[in-house]
């Protein structure tokens, strides 16, 4: 079986420039999370989400989100729709044949992929390009100082977390280190 991680490497290493874009993959910005982020040297974003059973991607239809200056309730893919979302066009990659492509509203993309369990390849067709919600660069809406500092402090984690994998870690408490300064 193929693991999330697998896929998501083959995605990006088969179908990301990364020289010439910045390519994120389990980004938290604010009030959500992309499976993965690709944002080209224009600031152009695109969100895909990865789904690898039906359930999870129906379950992607019931995800909500509130308006905090209003309190208004938006589902998900109703406010992708209609353009308030920081990425300017959002796709579901999932597996060849597993959802009706009729299911799919029309603002998103479909990437499907085929992977061979014999030959560990794995291939990737655009069924359909996803439609430009907005055209707002990525850094008009996101502080890019503050994702820089986010990308650092993440890969800072993403280290230690490895680090810690093999070889025990002891960090003093970073409330009492900030109590001190």
């Amino acid at each position: 079986m193929l693991k999330i991680e697998e896929l998501v490497h083959a995605y990006i290493h088969s179908q990301c420039d990364f020289e010439k874009e910045i390519v994120l993959t389990n980004h938290f910005q604010a009030d959500w999370e992309a499976d993965i982020l690709v944002i080209n040297s224009e600031g152009f974003s695109h969100e895909i989400e990865i789904k690898l059973s039906k359930s999870d991607f129906k379950n992607d239809f019931k995800k909500s989100y509130i308006n905090t200056s209003t309190g208004e309730k938006f589902l998900k893919h109703d406010k992708i729709g209609c353009g308030d979302y920081i990425c300017n066009t959002f796709s579901f990659l999932l597996p060849m044949g597993m959802i009706d492509h009729q299911q799919i509203p029309e603002h998103c993309g479909i990437i499907e992929f085929y992977h061979n369990v014999d030959s560990w390849e794995t291939e990737f067709y655009i069924i359909r390009k996803p439609k430009k919600v907005h055209e707002d660069s990525y850094w008009k809406l996101a502080d890019k100082d503050l994702f820089i500092r986010k990308m650092a402090l993440n890969l800072l984690y993403r280290k230690m977390e490895i680090k810690g994998k093999h070889e025990e870690l002891i960090f003093k408490n970073p409330f009492d280190i900030k109590k001190k300064k």
